[in-house]
């Protein structure tokens, strides 16, 4: 039976913890290695990791200096010991098939990676399964369409960037490491870099099985503007080595998302009066209009909206 390893990067989920590792150790496949990483936490989320580790031999548990997300994950990447791999934030949780079938759709497809789609769960309890606007093929895919899918997530949801919601052949990514000069999408780029390596396939099922639990004080949902920042900051180095693969044609829907995260930014600037954000994300939407109008053909309201920030210092000048 093959052993499959599950990172769970911890910090400050004192709340939660409980109810994502009751949901990964009572998972119906059961060859499983759980890492918990401890980042850190100031609360008791690492002595509750402890805690689990000596009623259950499958989890190890590894306590360090807080240094991020990614250094977390990167310690969880030098620790584990399966064929396959997976994750898990901690204050999410999983049916309780989902690895089990992650793993009969990798094994019988013969891919690199398997995926399901997920849950958006809220405080309020209320939650609602993430479906495709358009149908992800029931086969296997090749890295065109997995990158199609991912970098036009609106369209295609479930398959996503995220790595929480797939299971990865340990072979596929040797040597790929999370990065650490960033606060967010960092998983974007580890999961592209899976799909960018060589021979890389994979097999989606619509059917969710993934809770992913929205706190609004998660770092995923922070409005500060250094993670912004870093979020164009990754997008752009996507975009870059998706062009240099060959994959020019589809990385426009992410110069979309890189001209409207400039735009939000811009917003956030001229709030603050700050001139020197306003002009660079400013060039950062004319570094991209052309993709973001043709993307939005169908929205002329968005390109109006675009345009009128472009020209915000100009009217104000000539006013």
């Amino acid at each position: 039976m093959d052993k499959i390893s599950i990172i769970i990067p911890v910090y400050n989920v004192e709340p939660y913890i409980r109810k994502c590792l009751d949901s990964v150790i009572n998972q119906t496949y059961t060859n499983l290695e759980i890492i918990c990483i401890d980042d850190g936490s100031t609360d008791n989320s690492g002595k509750i990791c402890d805690e689990y580790a000596k009623q259950d031999n499958r989890i190890k548990v590894f306590h360090k200096a807080n240094g991020g997300l990614s250094s977390a994950l990167n310690m969880g990447l030098k620790k584990f010991t399966g064929e396959y791999l997976g994750f898990v934030d901690s204050d999410d949780w999983i049916e309780p098939d989902m690895f089990e079938v992650l793993h009969k759709t990798l094994r019988h497809n013969n891919v690199s990676f398997s995926a399901v789609s997920f849950y958006m769960d809220y405080e309020d309890c209320s939650c609602y399964a993430v479906a495709a606007r358009e149908e992800i093929p029931n086969r296997v895919l090749t890295q065109k369409e997995m990158l199609l899918f991912a970098f036009r997530w609106f369209q295609y949801g479930g398959f996503g960037f995220s790595v929480q919601n797939k299971l990865f052949s340990a072979n596929i990514i040797e040597k790929l490491v999370f990065d650490e000069n960033i606060k967010v999408a960092m998983d974007a780029k580890f999961t592209v870099n899976v799909i960018l390596t060589d021979k890389c396939t994979g097999f989606f099922l619509c059917k969710p099985y993934y809770h992913y639990y929205q706190r609004t004080s998660s770092l995923i949902n922070s409005k500060l503007i250094t993670n912004e920042l870093d979020r164009i900051k990754a997008l752009k180095e996507i975009v870059a080595k998706s062009d240099e693969k060959g994959f020019n044609d589809i990385t426009k829907w992410l110069k979309r998302d890189i001209c409207y995260y400039a735009s939000l930014l811009a917003e956030e600037a001229l709030k603050n009066g700050d001139n020197d954000l306003f002009d660079l994300m400013r060039n950062e939407m004319k570094n991209y209009l052309n993709e973001y109008i043709e993307t939005n053909s169908e929205y002329p309201e968005r390109i109006e909206r675009i345009r009128k920030l472009m020209n915000f210092e100009q009217e104000n000048n000539n006013g």
